[in-house]
């Protein structure tokens, strides 16, 4: 079992328990109440971000528990701390104009994909994400993997937002 800081802002906001149970791995969360609004707790990893879900209040505290699959939490990698967020809130990416998006990428696959692409953005929290411009009258963008992109807007525009652990492998992103 291992016990990692709960966040809210940058500041201590309770526990995230984290138990690995045969083929599961199990999540408790115990968060200090935060007043008004809903709040959702995230596991933060090495390679990416993993949504728990939305906390519920009980005897003064906000609290979660759940439990999901080796399968999901894998991707995400060790897990280095909990976040509370309002509900809706995404990983904080801050965006930037990649000029020549294909340098962002060693494997030569991605690369090749990306070569030429142009309006493509690129972000880091956690994990490598890049937004490439999304239009449906037009081929998908990186069709191969479009299972893992997550369609949102970004400065108005829509794009089609991918997310890469430290490996270059794709991570499945949680609908928000």
């Amino acid at each position: 079992m291992d016990k990692v800081p709960l966040l809210r802002n940058g500041s201590a906001a309770g526990e995230l328990t984290v138990e690995r149970e045969a083929l599961y791995t199990c999540f408790s969360v115990n968060c200090r109440e935060s007043g008004e609004g809903l709040w959702c707790a995230w596991a933060v990893g090495e390679r990416g971000d993993l949504r728990l879900g939305v906390l519920a209040p009980s005897n003064g505290e906000l609290v979660l528990c759940r439990r999901f699959s080796t399968r999901m939490t894998a991707p995400v990698g060790r897990i280095l701390r909990g976040e509370v967020r309002a509900v809706g809130e995404a990983a904080e990416v801050e965006w930037q104009p990649a000029c020549q998006p294909e340098c962002l990428f060693r494997t030569p696959w991605i690369r090749r994909q990306l070569r030429g692409a142009q309006g493509v953005l690129c972000g880091r929290t956690s994990a490598c994400r890049v937004a490439i411009p999304y239009d449906p009258s037009r081929p998908f963008p990186l069709a191969a993997m479009f299972c893992f992109a997550r369609i949102c807007r970004i400065g108005g525009k829509r794009y089609a937002v991918y997310c890469f652990d430290a490996g270059e492998q794709p991570v499945m992103q949680e609908k928000n």
